[in-house]
């Protein structure tokens, strides 16, 4: 099963996100859990959700991706920012409580020059003790660009986060294809390499959802500029070799490149899916 979606407005409800995610042609889908830049965010409909619930079982929509709003950053070095962060995310989670097959994303953070170490495991100490309140939706770490003191612009640091984690913790990975490429990992030129390093660093087991999206920028210039599919340094032939590997079977891919409308979204699943073979 070939599981493709993109980034929706949550503004309308779950409902509606499912609506138009259907409409042309996903079959999952992902949404900021509130304004991408942070602050408050309306109560949950519980209609909405059961209706949601009731129209993504008749769709085949098996999982989604709820993204934690760019603003948390478990690693600053402001007190206050770390708190907005720990509320923010335990706020998101009791929500995604009642939402069936809810993955919930997050970038790591920055370390805004207490150094890489410090940033780790700040990261990490805020994950065990949100992991401990025993919320049932898996936690995904995202892989970054490494640009400026981004956590995460390398599998290693990913996988120091995740060691200082309690064992079984209930957290996994998603691989952003612009991120990883602007860090330095040739998806394009050796893909199979890629992945062979993230299983003996990280593991293949932890991968649970790709963001497809092309760049703008060349290979390992660690920035963070999405392209449309095929237009920009990752290209058509790499996405198609992406989509079609073993590695990723079963797995959701999200769109998260730059679109005018939801229309242009629609366009590029339909490409994706035509290079399946």
């Amino acid at each position: 099963m070939f599981y493709i979606g993109c980034h929706l407005s949550s503004s309308s409800g779950y409902l509606h996100m499912a609506k138009e995610a259907a409409s042309i042609g996903a079959n999952t889908f992902q949404f900021f859990t509130r304004n991408p830049r942070g602050g408050a965010v309306k109560p949950q409909d519980p209609a909405d959700v059961a209706a949601y619930v009731d129209f993504a079982a008749a769709s085949g929509i098996n999982e989604i991706i709820a993204h934690a709003p760019y603003t948390l950053n478990p690693c600053s070095k402001d007190e206050g920012i770390r708190e907005f962060t720990a509320n923010t995310m335990r706020d998101d989670l009791e929500k995604l409580e009642n939402i069936p097959g809810a993955l919930y994303n997050f970038h790591p953070g920055s370390h805004v020059g207490q150094g890489i170490d410090a940033g780790i495991e700040m990261i990490s100490d805020a994950l065990r003790k949100l992991l401990a309140e025993g919320f049932k939706t898996p936690v995904l770490l995202e892989t970054m660009s490494g640009k400026g003191s981004e956590v995460g612009g390398s599998f290693s640091e990913i996988r120091a986060i995740i060691d200082a984690l309690p064992a079984g913790a209930n957290v996994g990975v998603c691989l952003d294809t612009c991120h990883v490429f602007d860090a330095g990992y040739d998806v394009v030129g050796d893909l199979d390499g890629v992945l062979a390093e993230f299983d003996a660093t990280i593991g293949l087991s932890r991968l649970r959802a790709l963001h497809l999206n092309d760049t703008k920028n060349p290979f390992s210039s660690h920035k963070d500029r999405h392209e449309k599919i095929g237009d920009g340094f990752i290209g058509l032939d790499a996405f198609r070799a992406i989509v079609n590997h073993p590695a990723f079977e079963g797995l959701p891919f999200f769109l998260e490149t730059p679109q005018e409308d939801v229309a242009g979204y629609g366009r590029e699943i339909a490409l994706l899916k035509s290079l399946r073979s």
